[in-house]
């Protein structure tokens, strides 16, 4: 299966019946890594569970998320978006993954080495700020 470049997120949810409609709930850390936001409209794909889960399959090659699109050690030029909670730049890259780096501001494109990767955000560090 391919997955575009456009995808924010990826996630499993189950579907509730509220009523005249169904919900899918989307969970709290994609709205506060930046993933997503409250109020905005998003395209959504739906994929049998049994179709993309390694849960029910014991092929151990098969990823159950995708991969961050950095690793530790990278380096990159990234455009600072927004400001976190604790002051820290936010940029996003490929699929909208976050890398937090400290000392920024909005608006900096700076160079960055990634220093930690999680499974939805990194963190870089600065290493040249003229670029």
């Amino acid at each position: 299966m391919e997955i575009s470049d456009e995808l924010l997120c990826l996630f499993s949810a189950d579907v509730s019946d509220d009523g005249d409609r169904y919900v899918i709930e989307v969970p709290r850390r994609e709205v506060e890594t930046g993933s997503v936001s409250p109020g905005d409209t998003y395209r959504v794909a739906l994929i049998s569970a049994e179709a993309g889960s390694s849960e029910d399959h014991d092929d151990e090659n098969a990823p159950s998320e995708p991969q961050p699109p950095v690793e530790a050690g990278e380096i990159r030029y990234v455009e600072i978006e927004d400001i976190g909670k604790q002051g820290d730049g936010i940029a996003r890259v490929e699929r909208g993954y976050v890398i937090i780096v400290p000392g920024a501001d909005v608006g900096e494109r700076v160079k960055v080495e990634v220093t930690e990767v999680k499974s939805n955000f990194a963190v870089g560090e600065i290493i040249d700020e003229d670029i």
